[in-house]
C-alpha cells in the first residue's frame, strides 16, 4: 500500500485478467462441473455448474434465434430469478450488451430507458405481487419510435418459443474491453445515464471482491440484494463465476424471513445486504430459531453502516469477517474496502482503503490533491472506471477528467492510515436504503402536478433507511392540496422509493442574496422541526 503526506493511496499491484466473462465462466464450469452453482429457492431451482452452463447455452441460442447480433442490446426487466442469471451469462456468451432495467420503473422512466438504450429486445415477467409490467410497458411504448423488435415474457409462450427457436450464437466475444453491461444511474439533470461497463471492468472488480472476502469454491453466497443493481450482478454473479462459489437467491425481492431460511437451510457462508436488510433480520420475531453458524463473512454496503448493527451482525449472525465496501456504478462498483481481518473500528468508521490496482485521492476545488485529513472530493483511477456514459460524451467528460480520474461527487477525508471516511456529497444525491435518488429527478416529476408552482427536494437522516425524501412545495396562487394528494399523484408514476416521506407546504424558500436556494437550510429546518437530531448524529442538550 503506497501512501504519502497527501491524501493519496495506491492499492496493491495485481495482475489483471484480460479474459471475457464467458471465458471465465467456462473455466469455472470445467473446474467444478458437479458443485452447486445456482440455488433459487422461490423457484425450486438447484443447478450445478455443468447444468447452469447448459441453461446459459440454451438461452444464448434463443437470443441468437431472435436475430440478435453481437453488440446488440437486450433489456432484462425482472426481480431476482434464475432466468436473470441465464440471461446475464447468455448475453456475455453471445457478445450482446445486457441493459439492466429497474423493476421499480414506471412508464415515464421505462420509456426513457427504452429510447435511450436502443435495446432491440426486452425480456420481462408480465407481473408480480408489486407491479403489472405488461401494462407499464404498453403505456411506455405508446407513440414512441423505438428500436425494440422483440418482447419476451418469462414463464410464457414467448419465452418457450425463444428457447425452442435457437440459432448458433457464434464463438463468443474475445475482446475484454468490449461493453457487456449497461446500468442506469440517475443524473442531476433528472434523466438517468447509462453506465457502459466492460468485461475487463466487471471481472477484475469481481476478482478483487473475491480476494477481499477470501472466496473459494467452498463458499455459498446468500444474495438478497437486487440483480438489476451492481451489488447483485457484480458482487453476486461475477464474484461467484470467478471463484466457483454457489449463488443462493432467497426470494424475488428482499424478504427477511426468506433470507434467514436460506442461510439456515442452504448453509450460506456469506451474506450481502444494505444496513436496513440486516436490521430487518435482527429484529425479526423468528430470528432466534435460525442457525447462522455456517456464516463466515459478508458485505454491508449501500448506506452508512451503524456500528451497533455491525456488532450485532458479527456476534448474533456469526459473521466475524463481515466487512464493508464503497463504490458506485461508474466504478464497476467497488473502489475501496475494509479487509475482513481489519479491526472493527476500521470496518465501521471508514469505507476502507484503496482496492488492488486502484488509486484514490482527495481533491480540492482547484483539482489539486489535499493534505491528509482535509475534506474534498474522492476521486478514483484504474481498471474499474467505466468506459463512459452511453451516448453522452459531455457527461462522461464531467465525470472522468483527462487524466483518467473518476470524480465520484462524494466528499471524504483520508486518515493517516490510508483509510477513508465519507463526509458528505458534492451532489445532493439521497441514498435511501441503498437506492440512489436524485432530488432534481423527483422535483421535475412533481412540477408536472397542476397545483405545484415550485418544489425543492432534500434528503433527511433516517435511522433505518440512512436517508428519506423530503419535499418543500410552493403551490400556485389560490391552490390547496394535502400531503396525501401529492403522494397519491406519485404512486404508480415514479418508483416507490422516490415518493417523498415528508412534505411541507411553504410560501417561499430560503435563498442567498444572489437568488440561489439554500437546500442546507431546508434540511436543517426539517431536522430541527421533526426532531431528527439523533438520526443526524447531532448532540442535543
Amino acid at each position: 500500500m503506497e501512501t504519502a503526506a497527501e491524501s493519496y493511496v495506491r492499492g496493491p499491484e495485481m495482475q489483471l485478467t484480460t479474459k471475457t466473462t464467458h471465458q471465465v465462466f467456462w473455466e469455472t464450469v470445467s473446474k467444478f462441473p458437479d458443485r452447486d452453482a445456482l440455488v433459487v429457492r422461490h423457484q425450486n431451482v438447484r443447478l450445478t455448474w455443468r447444468q447452469l452452463a447448459d441453461e446459459v447455452e440454451r438461452t444464448a441460442r434463443g437470443l441468437a434465434g431472435l436475430g440478435l447480433k453481437p453488440a446488440d442490446r437486450v433489456g432484462v426487466w425482472a426481480t431476482n430469478c434464475a432466468e436473470w442469471i441465464y440471461l446475464q451469462l447468455a448475453c456475455a456468451r453471445a457478445g450482446l450488451v445486457q441493459v439492466n432495467v429497474n423493476p421499480a420503473y414506471r412508464a415515464t422512466e421505462l420509456a426513457y430507458v427504452l429510447k435511450r438504450s436502443g435495446m432491440k429486445a426486452l425480456v420481462l415477467r408480465a407481473e408480480d405481487s408489486r407491479s403489472n409490467y405488461r401494462a407499464i410497458l404498453e403505456d411506455a411504448v405508446q407513440g414512441q419510435d423505438l428500436a425494440l423488435r422483440d418482447v419476451v415474457y418469462l414463464g410464457e409462450e414467448s419465452w418457450d418459443r425463444t428457447l425452442a427457436g435457437g440459432a448458433d450464437p457464434g464463438p463468443g466475444p474475445s475482446d475484454c474491453n468490449a461493453v457487456t453491461n449497461i446500468q442506469y444511474t440517475s443524473g442531476t439533470t433528472g434523466s438517468p445515464k447509462g453506465v457502459l461497463l466492460t468485461h475487463h471492468n466487471l471481472l477484475n472488480n469481481g476478482r478483487i471482491v473475491n480476494l477481499g472476502l477470501r472466496y473459494t469454491e467452498q463458499d455459498r453466497v446468500c444474495i438478497p440484494v437486487p440483480l438489476y443493481h451492481c451489488f447483485g450482478c457484480v458482487g453476486g454473479t461475477i464474484t461467484c463465476i470467478m471463484s466457483g462459489a454457489a449463488m443462493i437467491f432467497p426470494a424475488p425481492t428482499f424478504d427477511p424471513l426468506a433470507t434467514m431460511e436460506a442461510i439456515h437451510h442452504d448453509r450460506a457462508t456469506s451474506i450481502y445486504g444494505v444496513p436496513t436488510m440486516f436490521i430487518a433480520q435482527l429484529q425479526h420475531p423468528e430470528f432466534s430459531r435460525f442457525d447462522f453458524s455456517s456464516l463466515r463473512t459478508g458485505v454491508m454496503a449501500g448506506a452508512p453502516c451503524p456500528i451497533e448493527v455491525m456488532k450485532r451482525v458479527v456476534e448474533d449472525m456469526h459473521c466475524p469477517q463481515m466487512t464493508i465496501f464503497y463504490g458506485q456504478t461508474e466504478s464497476s462498483p467497488v473502489i475501496t474496502m475494509a479487509y475482513v481481518d481489519d479491526p472493527m473500528e476500521r470496518r465501521v468508521a471508514t469505507v476502507g482503503t484503496a482496492c488492488p490496482a486502484t488509486e484514490i485521492r482527495i481533491a480540492g476545488p482547484d483539482g489539486k490533491t489535499l493534505p491528509i485529513g482535509e475534506q474534498g472530493e474522492l476521486c478514483a483511477r484504474g481498471y474499474a472506471v467505466m468506459k463512459g456514459y452511453d451516448q453522452d460524451p459531455e457527461a462522461t467528460a464531467r465525470a472522468v477528467d483527462p487524466d483518467g480520474w473518476l470524480h465520484t461527487g462524494d466528499l471524504a477525508t483520508m486518515r493517516p492510515d490510508g483509510y477513508f471516511r465519507i463526509t458528505g456529497r458534492l451532489k445532493d444525491m439521497i441514498i435511501r436504503g441503498g437506492e440512489n435518488i436524485y432530488p432534481r429527478e423527483v422535483e421535475e416529476f412533481l412540477y408536472t402536478h397542476p397545483k405545484i408552482a415550485d418544489v425543492q427536494v432534500v434528503g433527511l437522516p433516517d435511522e433505518k433507511l440512512g436517508e428519506s425524501v423530503a419535499a418543500w412545495i410552493r403551490l400556485k396562487g389560490g391552490a390547496a392540496s394535502t400531503e396525501d394528494e401529492i403522494r397519491e399523484f406519485c404512486k404508480g408514476k415514479i418508483a416507490h422509493f422516490k415518493i417523498p416521506q415528508y412534505i411541507r407546504f411553504v410560501d417561499s424558500f430560503p435563498m442567498t442574496v444572489t437568488g440561489k436556494i439554500q437546500k442546507y437550510v431546508i434540511r436543517q429546518t426539517e431536522i430541527k422541526e421533526r426532531h431528527l437530531e439523533k438520526a443526524a448524529g447531532i448532540q442535543t442538550a
